[in-house]
């Protein structure tokens, strides 16, 4: 892949028309991690990242750890895994379900319909770079950070009365890692470095040119065979002393500064051909980066990392604990409620996915980029039951747009596999996705029935491809992936039967992602007709009935679909005020177990309104209320969300700070390591990534025909400021608030349009007008959901809406608008 990769090869040119992509204000305050120690663990290390490669460095003096990986190893070689033994027994699993023999039905189905070849690849390290510091274990005056603002960690300590600094980046412009290495005395930087790996047989090579290479070909897992050959490249440039390379040890004696690099690559061109050439490819990165000072690289670096993080700025008040190191932060945030730390965090998520997916890349994995393991927890795949979406959902909100490039590139490329899947398990047309795929795009029912038996991957994926098109109105990239649009619901059409009871048009073998219903006495999971299918068909088709008209094509299928909404199970509010997570009504009000599928409706998704739908609103508040609040550190993130939707800041706020619990060693607690990394347990990063889109919702809404401002401020954050934030339709928001209320709003309508604001102050500026009738916007309009059986033993609670005030303000493309609160 070229140099260049970071603009990468577009599948389809991703709208930044919303995008506001110069610098804003340096923003005053700093936004860092930092500790008065050396990593002890890898939950301690600091994480470097370019899309490409990550870096997680531990900073110990005597022997720094640099943990090492490139997006593109990962097990195996190009494959699908459809097992063709589906086509003849779904029907057979369709017959159990619906004669109530779930246990059966689950069993039958991971013996026949599950995968037979492999449940995927794992995505695995490349390994560490150790350099060695002789005498530097007698370190005083310890300092480790990782600057938020810059994208760099630096190190620093004394020896001897000698001041040491080691300042690392992943470079986003020269696609290496950098470490400069200096001291406050002339002839101080001795070293020796050398490249590690855990993979087996890899080949540690010593060339002229004082480089150091490391080649290796990825593992075999499950019986197949791992062809992505891959190497590392180490040298340095050293000013004064001696520098030397042999035996694969880079030494660098007496130096007044050096700067080591790493280069790797792998021989991955896309997900069918891994014909490249790893060699070439490192050297490539590794020539050219040598070609500029590190001074040079490192703003060319700076400034590249800037352009995405400054478009968003979020204050909620002055650093009061800036004295104190970020794990003891976190340990302490219950009872300080740090609110910088909330703001760091909600930055840090951003970083992580700047770090994680650049265009032209692949998608941020289930722990980003960063990984120590060769054979890590659930593989480090995309889990597309919640977690691969989760980790998008700050993408369009917090002004990353074009990061969701290697998204949806992925998208394209599993509805390409995913239709061969189609075919040879279900008979259909279209495409299908399960519950997980990797990096070489299966699209087969893996692992057991349990997880495993849920075909609706490919709806859930979809519906991030229409919400980039409610943010930007790009036609053109509707029109580009309209097809895959059409595609999956084409598939639904095809395979979703008529269930016996109610004669509902359901999908069937199904589940709710891995959760047992009391329907098989806890024991199984496969079900008909769950309510997360139904809400996300229901989204898949109303969205290719939209963008049909939008598009001009396809009329008799549009009201196909039309028609076959109409045959769908609605949503169902239980016998204990529930909303039911199944067709039937099995709901355990003790049950607090991680998924809230069925909630899907409220967040992401905009099926369920206060103003609405009350009484779903008030079915899904009890069933969140039920499930708990402490769980694995991704539920919460979503709970987070959920939270906000649900207008309650201040729930909010309680589960931002189950989240940010610290977790040390700690095996089943979910919350933040010292690091910030997300805490399933293990590391995940979607919770990351699902705290900081919560944080935006719960300052700000777009989904329910309307701009809500403030909708779940938390009582604690009476002062603050966010800007750079976008809501649908392109608008920009720069807001600021006190006591509660906006002060100020400035809206960027990058589309033009009316902008239709909801307020719990009054507002006034230039062209605001109290709001009448409909929004007039495309891009806000609600779906009409059918109307829901509600249990007649159901104690429903009055939906209480605060007093707001709703405005239209006609905008013009390009222009701005500034509001001020009363």
């Amino acid at each position: 892949m070229n140099k260049k990769r970071f603009i990468g090869y577009l599948f389809v040119m991703v709208s930044v028309g919303c995008i506001h992509a110069q610098e804003k204000k340096i923003p005053t305050q700093e936004y860092k991690l930092w500790y008065d120690r050396p990593a002890q663990v890898w939950t301690e290390a600091l994480p470097l990242g370019n899309g490409r490669l990550g870096a997680m460095v531990y900073g110990t003096p005597g022997t720094e750890q640099i943990q090492l990986n490139e997006e593109t190893i990962w097990a195996g070689r190009p494959n699908n895994n459809a097992n063709p033994d589906a086509l003849e027994y779904i029907p057979k699993v369709h017959e159990l379900v619906f004669a109530g023999k779930y246990l059966e039905a689950q069993t039958l189905a991971t013996e026949k319909v599950m995968a037979k070849t492999n449940s995927g690849m794992p995505y695995q390290s490349f390994g560490d770079l150790r350099i060695a510091f002789p005498g530097h274990t007698r370190y005083s005056d310890y300092y480790r950070e990782l600057s938020l603002d810059s994208a760099r960690v630096i190190v620093r300590y004394e020896v001897d009365g000698v001041r040491y600094q080691r300042e690392t980046i992943t470079s986003f412009t020269d696609q290496v890692v950098m470490i400069r290495l200096t001291a406050n005395r002339p002839g101080q930087i001795t070293f020796n470095a050398q490249l590690t790996s855990p993979h087996q047989d890899v080949m540690i090579n010593s060339e002229e040119g004082n480089c150091v290479t490391l080649s290796g070909v990825s593992s075999l897992h499950e019986g197949l065979k791992g062809k992505v050959e891959f190497q590392g490249r180490l040298t340095a440039r050293n000013q004064g002393g001696k520098i030397a390379c042999a035996d694969g040890i880079l030494s660098v004696e007496g130096a007044d500064e050096a700067t080591i690099y790493v280069s790797i690559a792998t021989n991955f061109n896309n997900y069918l051909d891994i014909t490249g050439n790893q060699a070439e490819r490192a050297k490539s990165y590794l020539s050219e980066a040598l070609l500029h000072s590190f001074a040079e690289s490192k703003k060319n670096h700076v400034d590249f990392y800037r352009r995405y993080l400054t478009r968003v700025s979020l204050d909620l008040g002055e650093d009061l604990y800036k004295n104190v190191t970020t794990d003891k932060r976190v340990e302490n945030f219950k009872e300080t409620h740090d609110a910088h730390l909330v703001a760091t965090y909600f930055q840090f998520g951003r970083y992580l996915l700047i770090c994680s997916s650049q265009p032209g890349g692949q998608p941020a994995n289930l722990q980003g980029i960063w990984n120590d393991k060769l054979f890590p927890s659930w593989d480090s795949k995309y889990t597309c039951n919640i977690n691969l979406e989760m980790n998008y959902w700050p993408s369009e909100v917090t002004n990353l747009s074009e990061l969701n490039e290697p998204f949806f590139r992925l998208i394209k490329e599993v509805s390409e596999s995913g239709k061969e899947t189609a075919k040879v398990m279900y008979g259909a047309n279209g495409w299908v996705l399960h519950h997980n795929t990797d990096i070489w795009r299966i699209t087969g029912a893996l692992d057991k029935a349990p997880s495993g038996m849920w075909p609706s991957g490919g709806a859930w994926l979809c519906r991030h491809l229409w919400e980039h098109y409610l943010y930007t109105g790009d036609i053109e990239f509707l029109r580009s992936i309209y097809p895959i649009l059409k595609e999956s619901g084409l598939f639904f059409d095809e395979i979703m039967v008529k269930e016996p009871v109610h004669n509902w048009l359901i999908v069937c073998p199904s589940n709710s992602p891995e959760n047992v219903h009391s329907g098989s006495n806890g024991k199984a999971t496969t079900a008909a007709g769950c309510t997360m299918d139904n809400q996300l068909i229901f989204d898949l088709w109303t969205a290719i009935i939209s963008a049909s008209q939008i598009l001009n094509t396809d009329k008799e299928f549009a009201a196909h679909l039309e028609q076959r909404l109409k045959e769908m199970a609605p949503m169902q509010v239980g016998h204990w005020g529930q909303l039911q997570e199944w067709m039937f009504d099995w709901d355990d009000p003790n049950d607090v177990h991680r998924h809230v599928s069925h909630l899907y409706g409220l967040f992401p998704s905009n099926q369920i309104s206060p103003y609405r739908t009350p009484e779903l609103f008030d079915a899904a508040r009890t069933s969140l209320i039920h499930r708990g609040d402490p769980s694995t550190g991704w539920s919460m993130g979503w709970k987070v969300c959920l939270w906000a939707r649900l207008l309650d800041g201040d729930h909010a706020y309680k589960l931002i700070a189950d989240q940010l619990t610290l977790v040390r060693n700690e095996k089943k607690k979910g919350g933040t390591y010292p690091n910030l990394f997300d805490a399933h347990p293990p590391f995940q990063i979607d919770g990351n990534f699902g705290c900081a889109a919560g944080i935006a919702e719960m300052l700000m809404q777009s989904y329910d025909g309307f701009i809500y401002l403030l909708p779940a401020l938390p009582t604690l954050w009476k002062d603050g400021s966010v800007k750079g934030i976008i809501a649908r339709g392109g608008f920009e928001l720069d807001l600021d608030w006190k006591n509660g209320k906006v002060n100020r709003l400035v809206v960027k309508s990058h589309k033009g349009g009316n902008c239709r604001l909801r307020s719990l102050n009054p507002l006034t500026g230039k062209g605001l007008k109290r709001a009448k009738g409909e929004n007039p916007h495309p891009l806000y309009a609600v779906p009409t959901i059918p109307k829901p059986l509600v249990n007649e033993k159901a104690n429903l609670n009055k939906v209480e809406i605060a007093k707001t005030y709703l405005y239209d303000l006609p905008t013009k493309a390009g222009e701005e608008y500034i509001l001020i609160g009363k």
